[in-house]
């Protein structure tokens, strides 16, 4: 049986590609042509014994590429099959089979159908397939049905234009779809670029401040061992000096104003998130008053700080240093709101919130509260900034001095604390926030006499004493030594463990700080264990007790003193040690 050709029209070189490798592996002859001209062209050369044309092709289209091939009088009986995804209405295919077509099959088809199709349009074709060597065929040109010759061109001009017309209506309805899509999808793209940036810039807040903190950190170390320094000193000289003596007096004043920069320590240590929260039973009246002088130097001299105090204020219970942070961030967003000369206020009082003024707090709860209120005559700020003023990195101000984290942080630990704040705010007439911090309701500690610790005994042990900071080992020399112990010292674990070799009694007791450079306390304490059996130990540092576990070291329980520490605490810390029957465990994981 002779293999049957068919010739294959089609723009797309996939489409061309599936059809051609389906008839040639069942055995068809394939030729093919990209367009309607090309088509004509090849047919005429060779003949074939089939036709599948697409109906969208450039130069000619398929309407017109059948329309010409049944006019064509070498043409025109051999079958003629439409295959396309785009003209796929009812109307369409009428019109395609007006035309002369033999089957209008639409995209895509499954390919044992589509060659049962095939097969089944050229047996029906049968004897009428034109041969090259034939005689001529005298069977008329199809026409459009129900038309004369007269009227056939015209009706196929009109059916034509409106089978165009519906099609590009179709495709404009894609493209305004398309469009319409695109559109959302570059809304979505620069969303999304936006947010990225957003992120970006928090990002790079975010290590920004990480890296402050840990500058912080270090900072408030180095600050503590200086502090415990002018502490020991302080009270050494205080032991030595009578009480009539107006160096006496002096010495007082050094050794407060240590203590009290001990807060600014715990402050800085609190930025950078090495200071625990401790809660504590605090009247916020006291914690305001010894706050003044600080937030008058903080803001300047050219704004009024004015404090309204109500006698009798309720308790609250929360860490003082967060009180601390919410008062400084409030006081300095206030002062960033005024422009050269103005007033900020604080005020506080008990208030009681019933059901009616909850309703202006979202998770509100009735009952007694104490009110902090801040106010400003600054700028001031619409609706606009007052729904995102809570917000992390979110600020009005430009410029790197500005993180956009200090209402974020006052509004976190109000909420950490069970309390309520709220910002009230308009354009030009300055700003108030409030925020309610629940009353403490519980037993209030009463301030117990005690009776002086008796003084701490004489020694007559041997203490190796090892810190890195020169000026505390001197200093804590000194202190162990008026008590009589003798006192062998070194800067670094090293020259320790040498010390300790060469030292032909026995130690009882290391004294040593946590983390130092080289080997940290605890591995020179195993170590020196293993020359002094029974050794008994004493770990200090200036850093807290959240810092150290982030260092892989454990918190020795116990013996253990965070510094600055006094004369006294070290006095009786080592007496407590020594006298203690409990041996020396030293694990890395404990």
């Amino acid at each position: 049986m002779k293999t049957a050709r068919i010739l294959i029209a089609d723009d797309k070189e996939e489409n061309l590609y599936l059809l051609r490798a389906l008839l040639q592996g069942h055995g068809f002859e394939v030729l093919e042509a990209c367009h309607g001209a090309e088509a004509l062209e090849r047919a005429r050369l060779n003949p074939p014994n089939l036709i599948i044309a697409d109906i969208l092709m450039p130069v000619m289209d398929g309407f017109a590429l059948c329309r010409e091939w049944k006019r064509d009088a070498t043409l025109k009986m051999i079958p003629f099959i439409f295959y396309t995804a785009t003209y796929t209405h009812d109307s369409d295919r009428e019109f395609a089979l007006g035309l002369g077509a033999e089957r209008f099959i639409v995209k895509p088809e499954e390919p044992d159908t589509l060659l049962t199709i095939i097969r089944e349009t050229l047996q029906q074709n049968g004897k009428k397939s034109l041969a090259t060597n034939g005689p001529a065929d005298d069977t008329p040109t199809p026409r459009l049905i129900g038309k004369t010759p007269e009227q056939d061109g015209s009706c196929f001009l009109k059916q034509y234009n409106t089978a165009l017309v519906r099609k590009l209506e179709s495709k404009m309805e894609q493209l305004e779809r398309a469009n319409r899509k695109l559109k959302l999808e570059l809304i979505e793209r620069e969303r999304g670029e936006a947010e990225r940036k957003k992120l970006q810039e928090q990002l790079t807040q975010a290590q920004k401040l990480d890296s402050i903190g840990r500058l912080a950190g270090g900072v408030a170390h180095d600050f503590n061992n200086m502090l415990h320094v002018i502490l020991g000193f302080a009270e050494m000289a205080l032991d030595k000096i009578d009480s009539a003596n107006p160096l006496h007096a002096d010495l007082v004043e050094i050794q407060n104003a240590a203590k009290r920069s001990t807060s600014l320590t715990r402050q800085l240590l609190t930025f950078a998130r090495r200071q625990p929260c401790v809660a504590e039973v605090i009247d916020l009246n006291v914690t305001i008053k010894g706050m003044l002088k600080m937030l008058r130097s903080l803001i300047g001299e050219d704004v009024d700080l004015s404090w309204r105090a109500q006698a009798g204020l309720w308790p609250v219970e929360m860490d003082p240093s967060q009180f601390d942070q919410i008062l400084i961030n409030l006081c300095v967003n206030a002062r960033q709101a005024i422009a050269g000369v103005g007033k900020v206020a604080i005020e506080t009082c008990n208030a009681v919130l019933d059901e009616a003024h909850c309703a202006a707090f979202q998770e509100a709860a009735p009952g007694d509260y104490v009110l902090l209120t801040v106010s400003d005559n600054g700028c001031g700020m619409g609706k606009d900034v007052l729904d995102h003023l809570f917000e992390p990195f979110f600020t009005t101000k430009g410029g790197c001095n500005n993180t956009g984290l200090g209402l974020a942080t006052v509004y976190g630990i109000v909420k950490q604390n069970n309390g309520l704040i709220k910002a009230y705010s308009e354009p030009s007439k300055g700003t108030t926030f409030k925020i309610h911090l629940p009353r403490y309701t519980g037993e209030l500690l009463q301030q117990k006499k005690f009776a002086p610790a008796p003084p701490a005994r004489q020694g007559h042990e041997t203490i190796l004493l090892v810190e890195d900071e020169p000026a505390i080992l001197v200093m804590l020399k000194k202190i162990l030594e008026r008590l009589d112990y003798r006192v062998l010292t070194a800067e670094r674990p090293e020259e320790a463990m040498r010390l300790a070799e060469k030292h032909t009694g026995k130690i009882q007791l290391l004294i040593t700080d946590l983390v130092m450079p080289e080997m940290n306390g605890l591995d020179l304490a195993q170590q020196l264990s293993a020359l002094n059996r029974g050794l008994k130990c004493l770990f200090m540092s200036g850093y807290t007790t959240t810092f150290i576990p982030q260092q892989g070291l454990p918190i020795p329980s116990g013996n253990f003193l965070q510094k600055p520490f006094s004369g006294k605490d070290l006095a009786n810390k080592v007496q407590a040690v020594l006298e203690s029957q409990t041996e020396p465990v030293f694990r890395a994981d404990i």
